[in-house]
């Protein structure tokens, strides 16, 4: 009966986070659950809307992905071009590139 312990474990683990609300939810993920309800509150553009004013910036690189940092409030979005990857970081705010590097 040993080998069933960590399935146990794994389906009661699952059980009760799938009973826990969307915004406890969202506590748990941290700095997205943050840009969400930030979003939601309208103090801050989505990142759908970052996305669409900042991606036709940058043709020629393929995007690669998101990471938000809630106390910058700030988007940091990565590319890569050539080989090479580079990160655009926006203010979330409003939109505007605040910083690139390589």
């Amino acid at each position: 009966m040993i080998p069933f312990r960590p399935l146990i474990f794994v389906c009661f683990a699952a059980l009760t986070l799938a009973g826990v609300p969307v915004s406890a939810q969202d506590q748990l993920r941290g700095d997205q659950g943050e840009a969400r309800r930030e979003a939601l509150a309208g103090t801050q553009l989505s990142l759908r809307e970052i996305e669409r004013k900042i991606l036709p910036q940058m043709s020629g690189a393929e995007y690669l992905g998101p990471a938000y940092d809630s106390t910058a409030r700030a988007y940091r979005l990565k590319f890569i071009r050539d080989g090479r990857v580079s990160y655009v970081d926006v203010d979330a705010r409003t939109g505007r590139i605040i910083g690139r590097s390589r």
